[in-house]
């Protein structure tokens, strides 16, 4: 069983910038699917970025232009580059893995980490 450890969270000024990042205990190669997910406060998560293990990457409306997914396969990291933040984006970002192909439906990942809180103030 993988797993999957986020960190890089905290508190940042609207404007700002964080870079998230997702360790996994074993190696990646074959996760087919990752993703960053994020569930604020009162709201269901939802998918924020995704990237599969040909480099294809997905993005929310919502992130588009200001968030780059990327995985580094040998180091075993996912990480998620996220600027230009608005208070909205205040969340628990988590980490997710598919082992087989297919879309980021939340229902199909088969790894998921504990998530790092996101503050972002006005």
């Amino acid at each position: 069983q993988v797993q999957l450890v986020e960190s890089g969270g905290g508190l940042v000024q609207a404007g700002g910038s964080l870079r998230l990042s997702c360790a996994a205990s074993e190696s990646i190669f074959r996760i087919n699917r990752m993703g960053w997910y994020r569930q604020a406060p009162g709201k269901e998560r939802e998918l924020v970025a995704g990237i599969s293990s040909g480099g294809s990457t997905y993005y929310a409306d919502s992130v588009k232009g200001r968030s780059t997914i990327s995985r580094d396969n040998a180091k075993n990291m996912l990480y998620l580059q996220m600027n230009s933040l608005k208070p909205e984006d205040t969340a628990k970002y988590y980490c997710a893995g598919r082992r087989s192909s297919g879309t980021y439906y939340e229902g199909g990942m088969d790894y998921w980490g504990k998530g790092t809180l996101v503050t972002v103030s006005s």
